[in-house]
């Protein structure tokens, strides 16, 4: 089968296309034949050798897709060949063919196309776990989202909305925050033009936000942490800007929380939790609330060039590879 192949640890420009055997399946997994997989920056933290998994070489990267299930482990009862399905995936989503396990992978619902359902899950079920099961967020809390355009920050200013809360977008260019403002953000801030923390004591009556949804981190993590109030909740969603340090300090002299949000810890610990998640999601897309943004396509043989344009840090929404075109 065809794939983008990772023979080393390394950067995009050490991947090819190439041909790699078809992957066995389980008496638990499916086997499914790919049409569109969605780019996370993830994927470019394993190719690197710096994820919590690290495949043996050669693999394919690639940790969500969406295809037909072509066949069925054993043990498999949940689906059967011929079913369109969405996954998540312990890697290879960009490949002719993936497999999944059974009970981490969601029909994919009448009228949602492929490259939608390939770009549904990891975005949106990221942002639902953390904003529901780890920072409990209240309707009428005030939440900050950093990086507000990007494939998991847009998600979480939709979810936000949903949940109730008043949802403060930040982002670093105004073509960015017309975005998240076009999927309901309250207000933005462009903390590349202005200071983050005094811009969100404005807008709070010098409160302080209740929760921060932070997948940035790097150089905005200092005013972000400094911009949440007493008793708030400071969430940790990925390090694409660097990894900060936080001062135990900053969180006890405001009673503050900090926290890592990890859908994998919602994967292997607490399906049960994740299944609710997914479940409400498709719920609401179903209902209009959610909106995937898919910024850029690409051919399989482009792959690098996605993985290129998502290190860059340039994206809005979600990038997607067409495997089936």
């Amino acid at each position: 089968m065809r794939a983008l192949v990772c023979k080393k640890w390394g950067s995009p420009k050490d991947l090819l296309v190439s041909e790699l055997p078809e992957p066995e399946i389980g008496p638990t997994s499916v086997l499914i034949d790919v049409f569109a997989a969605s780019v996370n920056y993830a994927d470019l933290v394993m190719i690197e050798g710096r994820y919590q998994t690290r495949p043996s070489f050669p693999f394919a990267p690639g940790l969500e897709a969406a295809g037909v299930i072509v066949k069925c482990g054993v043990d498999v009862k949940k689906f059967k060949p011929g079913d369109r399905v969405m996954a998540l995936l312990d890697h290879g989503g960009f490949a002719e063919l993936a497999v999944a396990y059974e009970d981490i992978c969601y029909a994919i619902p009448t009228g949602m196309d492929n490259e939608t359902a390939a770009a549904f899950l990891i975005a949106y079920a990221s942002s639902h776990v953390a904003l529901c099961w780890q920072a409990n967020l209240d309707p009428g809390e005030n939440l900050l989202v950093l990086g507000s355009a990007g494939g998991v920050g847009l998600t979480a200013v939709e979810i936000g909305k949903i949940m109730g809360a008043r949802v403060l977008a930040a982002a670093s260019t105004s073509e960015k925050l017309a975005l998240a403002k076009s999927r309901g953000a309250d207000e933005t801030i462009n903390y590349s033009e202005v200071d983050l923390k005094n811009v969100v004591m404005d807008l709070t009556e010098q409160k302080g936000v209740d929760v921060c949804f932070d997948p940035i981190g790097g150089k905005y993590f200092s005013s972000a942490l400094s911009s949440v109030g007493w008793g708030g909740r400071y969430l940790h969603i990925g390090f694409v800007g660097g990894i900060p340090e936080i001062p135990a300090n900053r969180l006890l002299v405001k009673h503050r929380s900090a926290m890592g949000s990890a859908l994998r810890f919602y994967r292997n610990n607490r399906p049960d939790l994740l299944e609710k998640s997914v479940t409400s999601l498709l719920d609401w897309w179903g209902k209009g609330l959610l909106k995937i943004e898919i910024s850029q396509t690409y051919k399989l043989e482009e792959a690098i060039n996605a993985l290129n344009h998502l290190q860059k840090r340039s994206v809005t929404g979600k990038v997607v590879i067409r495997i089936k075109q």
